[in-house]
């Protein structure tokens, strides 16, 4: 087994790593946003879909936003992390009156009494949970195959495969992307707009990104087209005029439609061609889109979320019946200042994340979009005195109208740092870092099922998705963990 996916050495793929270079006496450096055109796909949809990943960088601390609230729990929790009272003993232990109104009420409850509360700032979120319309998937991070704590310790890595750089920021936010480490050029969300390109009418409006250049949205033919948070990025010069006139704009336009000796030259005045076009179609579609809803201010999550909602509704406009989309905030690794810093953090993704579904509802396609939240890892149970350190495993939210939500999915992992052979010991990896009992890829194979991957295509968008499921002889690690 190989975490790796060798990626195919077409010439899209050559010219998509072509990209980053720059040729003298052509107008490449102008063109930012490039795409290939897919030759095939495995679905053509008639309705529209969107899956929208919500990156948190840096690292997200999941004890801190899906807290355990049942009272032996919490007992644990609080003793572990220190405080709990205010923090005025220290520590990093939320005070359990504060997690009322946020606690979450799942229709089902959880085995064994378990009970949690979302973070005491996310109590937009903790509505869409208790109203339906979000879930939590419990401890899912990166895998190869399934571990327990005794494999994951084992010497024999040809059997027990693990992530590569478990615990690096880098490399686990490419393994989240790509389940490949840092260098990876393909992610699981490009791979998906791979089979989707023939359902849009551009098919360079498949993958988009409002957060600048990220893995997760590049395919083998699907690459993703970003844009600002106030619309397409323009080509300057070939747009606008330069310094008043507008010779410099005749020369560059006239400049890329030259037909050139070299075929890469050729090929990339194409691109920069169809890149000014696919601008334009952006700003025009835009414009026809007003949203009533609400967003908040001072919230870059928000402002990007909110052009995200603007792309779909001019989905009809653009051609588009799939679509992808990459969000992100940053500034979660926090190894100091937990409790002063986390909050207002999360106060962020709960507004914008609201404010998007609203938004979805009012432009009618509230089952057709589901946002989830994504992060390089989780971190320690226990507390570094201030803050706390890289972990693996972590708690994430998925909001939308298809989502079945009030409902937890997956284990609930015991509350422990101890180092026994005691059961509540066995899903952590030292310091309270979660060991995973669901993968990345089973959490990627359920938003992709929903979308239209077929299962027999489903390999080529997970490479390690045939380690889990009833096929492998793990049907305690499903392929589709029906939270869609």
């Amino acid at each position: 087994m190989h975490l790796l996916q060798p990626e195919l050495h077409t010439r899209r793929a050559f010219l998509r790593r072509s990209t980053q270079l720059g040729l003298a006496g052509t107008a490449l450096p102008f063109a930012l946003n490039l795409a290939a055109m897919g030759e095939a796909a495995a679905f053509n949809a008639t309705d529209y879909k969107a899956l929208v990943c919500v990156f948190l960088y840096g690292g997200n601390d999941y004890a801190n936003t899906v807290i355990t609230y049942d009272d032996d729990s919490y007992t644990r929790y609080s003793a572990i992390r220190g405080g709990g009272a205010g923090q005025s003993a220290g520590g990093i232990a939320l005070a359990k009156a504060d997690l009322t109104p946020t606690l979450l009420t799942p229709t089902v409850p959880l085995p064994g009494g378990r009970q949690y509360a979302l973070h005491p700032a996310m109590t937009g979120l903790a509505g869409l949970f208790n109203s339906g319309k979000a879930a939590v998937q419990l401890n899912v991070g990166p895998l190869v195959v399934p571990l327990t704590r005794a494999q994951y310790n084992s010497a024999d890595r040809a059997t027990y495969p693990v992530p590569p750089k478990l615990f690096s920021h880098n490399d686990q936010q490419s393994v989240w992307q790509s389940s490949s480490p840092e260098g990876s050029t393909v992610g699981w969300g490009g791979n998906i707009g791979d089979l989707a390109l023939s359902s849009n009418g551009n098919s360079l409006f498949t993958c988009i990104s409002v957060t600048g250049n990220a893995v997760f949205l590049s395919g083998d033919s699907a690459l993703q087209y970003q844009v600002s948070t106030n619309g397409a990025v323009a080509i300057n010069g070939v747009k606008n005029r330069v310094y008043g006139s507008s010779a410099v704009q005749s020369a560059l336009t006239s400049l890329i439609q030259q037909p050139r000796a070299q075929t890469l030259e050729n090929e990339y005045n194409r691109v920069t061609t169809r890149a000014v076009a696919a601008e334009s179609q952006i700003t025009n579609g835009l414009a026809g889109v007003t949203l009533a809803t609400t967003f908040p201010s001072n919230n870059s999550l928000a402002n990007q979320l909110k052009m995200v909602a603007r792309l779909i509704g001019a989905r009809s406009t653009l051609g588009s019946k799939r679509q992808v989309f990459m969000v992100s905030l940053g500034g979660f690794d926090l190894h100091d200042n937990l409790i002063a810093q986390q909050p207002g953090l999360l106060q962020r993704v709960s507004e914008a994340m609201t404010a998007f579904y609203n938004a979805t509802v009012e432009l009618g396609v509230a089952d057709k979009v589901t946002a989830f939240t994504a992060s390089d890892f989780g971190r320690t149970l226990s507390s570094n005195g201030d803050g706390s350190d890289h972990g693996w495993g972590s708690h994430h939210l998925m909001v939308g109208g298809a989502v079945k939500g009030k409902a937890f999915y997956g284990s609930a992992p015991p509350v422990s740092v101890g180092s026994t052979a005691a059961p509540e010991d066995q899903w952590h990896v030292g310091q309270g870092r979660l060991l995973p009992s669901t993968s990345v890829d089973q959490y990627a194979a359920t938003l992709a099922k929903w979308f239209g991957v077929a299962d027999n295509e489903m390999a080529g968008v997970l490479p390690n998705i045939t380690h889990f499921g009833a096929a492998a002889g793990r049907p305690d690690y499903p392929v589709d963990l029906g939270f869609l």
